[in-house]
């Protein structure tokens, strides 16, 4: 519908709220009467706790209440366990443990949760927490995953052999080995794919009442989705969900990190009731490093089967993944499955298999991080990719171009799970290819050698999946001042929900956007939501959405027919105007709407009203896919690496709004740039400290320090749900880490480096540089 419709770069309009500081986040939430909590955490990474004083600590100033591991237990409330659908390769179950909300007995990383205060401010919480005393016993402590599943490494939780949570396998080995056996070449690397600290703008945060009246409770919280947060609610308080009540207000960033339990989340409301007053918490930035989860950490191998005309015959990988000391929400999931169903990315390769090992470790725990298990897979794929061109002396996109699969074999099922149901990546690759100008690369190389320069060009073409469940409910209603309510369950945290919802439902039904405002973040207003994660929401809300705009035409045509004295068929919807056909006999939309709220403007036994409900109409995943190309610079004698031009042709299906769509895409390629230039998560190997706590430590990427991004879409719309579109959120991540390292390592060939891994930092880079220099 004209310049707001869909496929139109509308400005985001929850912008103006947010630059003018009127938006409202966690900590901006306050009740009448609230009181502060603040956790004390172990300084251990690996601990028995045979003592614990919190005597001192109960007559402290302002101290309401001080719980530990004892009360927790008492009060039956429930642990935090991952309850994902997963075997191990033998069929048997995986490892399973619960994260109690306070220590019970034992820590298994700095920074576990070890005893509860609330005091009526902030400060005299802190104050108290130094008088406890806790008597520790140290244990043995084990942080790199490749160690911990060596025997005799230190045992973190009793049960799991060698520290292995789940020992997980997918594809045919059977046809790999014979692939392989007959190959005319085999390309093997090893890769490590580092740890990420999320670092969200706003960190997490819970606000817990408890009304005695109701019973209810009434959670405030950053969140990805109410409707998961409220079922894990209910599962530690061992209540009704119908008992609990979650409001998500604005959310400042979350990236996957926002979507799973946490000891914070229940605690709070449970002191609330406790305590007959509100509760809150709000991470502090040194402690969001030591409780958020983490992301990203594998050490990998792969290896390549190719033929003599370097086509591809099988892939097969393993990998150990760092899990951390617990198992979170999705934790398994998301190094497994998750990405490893796109091993063989865009290719046709015949044969593949993937095994992978889930370590326990002490270490902070590790789940979703953009991407997703994603970046990882095609950081692997991708980077053993161009290792094969190379050692065949192929160009690195010829090898690309001859093992694509086409796009006369859509839909296609790969030798995993997948199947692609379209795609053009050869089209996608040759317009990367034109606008990157990478025929003309060894001109600018030179270029830069002759200013002391080592250039390089590297690409990444990615495959991306996107999650297709739970069932998205979107609901219209329209309120009698002319404006319309759109409720959706699933919550923004940056994406521009209250654009790109309103932009689909004002085209469908001609209703200009301004007057539709998005309203989520309340489980007692909303009827379901699956919430944000796996870049699934636009496709799932804006099916819905769909859903609903047809039920409301329908309804509306049969209500205009009556209302003008016509037969339902002869009436035809456009640009929001029922007419009709042949006539200028017409009814607005709104007007309509206004109308159906009189029951004596209705035919007999139509209910009044023209709002309804949608559901999600798209049950299958969709695969998001496209290149990036990344070219650089390296200074040799800093190792410091500069962008000097990044081209990206993605192809998401039918894109509802440009504008946010590129927003999303330079936000991930910014993370993913900043995971493989800068961010370095440390653990002390003998005691398990997070050496890089805090942002003295840990670099994050600036706006100096990320590419200037040339992005072009091309559209193949989805064939698999109504409007076509395919997911965008997480792409960027997932294409930028392979781009940007292929780039780095073709322009340090030259000087005689072939092997680096994430993070490139300066002090990296030179010292691969200087170590190739020395003599054999």
């Amino acid at each position: 519908m004209g310049q707001f419709g869909i496929g139109q770069s509308v400005r985001r309009k929850e912008d103006v709220r947010f630059l003018t500081g009127q938006g409202q986040f966690l900590d901006d939430v306050n009740r009448p009467g609230q009181a502060y909590a603040y956790l004390l955490r172990s300084p251990h990474a690996h601990a028995r706790i045979l003592k614990i004083d919190v005597a001192a600590a109960k007559r402290s100033p302002g101290v309401l209440g001080v719980y530990t591991g004892a009360d927790v237990k008492a009060a039956g409330l429930g642990g935090i366990s991952c309850t994902v659908p997963l075997k191990n390769k033998d069929g048997s179950d995986y490892f399973s443990t619960v994260r109690p909300l306070l220590a019970d007995g034992k820590v298994r990383q700095v920074g576990d949760p070890v005893a509860l205060i609330v005091a009526t401010g902030l400060e005299q919480a802190k104050d108290a927490a130094e008088q406890i005393e806790v008597d520790y016993e140290p244990l043995p402590v084990v942080v790199d995953a490749a160690a911990a599943v060596e025997p005799g490494a230190p045992q973190i939780w009793e049960g799991a052999r060698n520290n292995v949570a789940l020992d997980w396998g997918l594809g045919d080995p059977k046809a790999v080995e014979a692939a392989f056996a007959k190959a005319a070449h085999i390309t093997r690397l090893d890769l490590f794919c580092n740890r990420v600290v999320v670092n969200s703008l706003e960190g997490r945060g819970v606000l817990g009442e408890y009304d005695v009246a109701s019973g209810r409770y009434t959670v405030h919280i950053g969140s990805q989705g109410v409707f998961n947060v409220r079922r894990n609610l209910a599962k530690a308080l061992g209540v009704p969900e119908s008992q609990i009540k979650v409001v998500t207000p604005d959310v400042g960033g979350a990236f996957g990190m926002k979507g799973f339990e946490y000891p914070e989340n229940a605690l709070m409301p449970w002191a609330a009731k406790l305590l007959g007053r509100p509760v809150k918490w709000i991470s502090e930035r040194q402690e969001a490093f030591l409780s958020d989860t983490q992301g990203r950490e594998q050490v990998m191998h792969v290896e390549l089967a190719l033929d003599k005309e370097g086509k591809f015959l099988a892939i097969r990988a393993e990998t150990i993944a760092n899990v951390g000391a617990y198992l979170s929400t999705f934790s398994l999931i998301i190094p497994t499955i998750a990405g490893f169903r796109l091993l063989t990315g865009a290719y046709r390769i015949p044969a593949a298999y993937v095994n992978v090992r889930c370590a326990f470790t002490n270490t902070v725990w590790v789940d979703a991080y953009r991407g997703a298990g994603r970046p990882e897979t095609a950081y692997l794929l991708e980077r053993v990719v161009d290792e094969a061109a190379r050692e065949l002396n192929i160009p690195r996109e010829e090898i690309r171009r001859r093992n694509f699969v086409p796009a006369s074999a859509m839909p296609y099922a790969t030798p995993l799970i997948a199947v692609y149901d379209s795609g053009d990546f050869r089209r996608n690759l040759d317009d990367a290819t034109r606008l990157s100008d990478w025929a003309g690369f060894e001109k600018r190389r030179a270029e830069a050698k002759a200013q002391g320069k080592l250039r390089g060009i590297g690409m990444c073409y990615y495959m991306e999946v996107t999650a297709n469940a739970p069932v998205e409910a979107a609901e219209v209603r329209f309120r009698a001042d002319g404006g319309v309510d759109l409720l959706i369950g699933t919550g923004p945290s940056g994406q521009g929900h209250e654009t790109a919802f309103p932009q689909i439902l004002g085209d469908l039904l001609g209703i200009p956007m301004e007057q539709i405002q998005f309203r989520g973040g309340d489980s007692d207003m909303l009827k379901t939501g699956g919430g944000t994660g796996g870049a699934k929401s636009l496709m799932l809300a804006g099916t819905a959405t769909y859903d609903a705009a047809q039920k409301i035409i329908a309804k509306g045509r049969m209500l205009a027919g009556h209302l003008l004295e016509a037969a339902e068929s002869d009436i035809e919807f456009k640009d929001g105007i029922f007419s009709i056909v042949g006539t200028d006999r017409r009814i607005g939309i709104l007007d309509l709407a206004a109308k159906a709220r009189d029951p004596a403007s209705l035919p007999p036994g139509v209910p009044p009203g023209l709002d309804d409900t949608g559901n999600s109409t798209s049950n299958k995943n969709t695969y998001p896919n496209g290149c990036h190309v990344c070219e650089l610079e390296v200074e040799p004698a800093t190792g410091e690496v500069s962008f000097a031009r990044y081209t990206v042709v993605d192809d998401f299906g039918k894109v509802i709004n440009p504008m946010l769509v590129q927003g999303q895409i330079l936000g991930g390629i910014a993370q993913g740039a900043s995971q493989a230039l800068q961010e370095h998560t440390v653990f002390d190997p003998e005691t398990g400290q997070l050496l890089s706590g805090s942002f003295m430590d840990y670099a994050l990427a600036r706006f100096d320090t990320v590419p200037v991004v040339e992005l072009k879409f091309n559209e193949v719309p989805c064939t698999t749900n109504v409007l076509g579109i395919k997911g965008a959120g997480e792409a960027g991540c997932v294409g930028s880490l392979a781009a940007i390292m292929n780039a780095l390592l073709d322009a340090l060939r030259p000087v005689g480096v072939t092997r680096l891994d994430m993070p490139a930092t300066p002090e990296r880079v030179w010292q691969a540089i200087q170590a190739a220099r020395k003599p054999a």
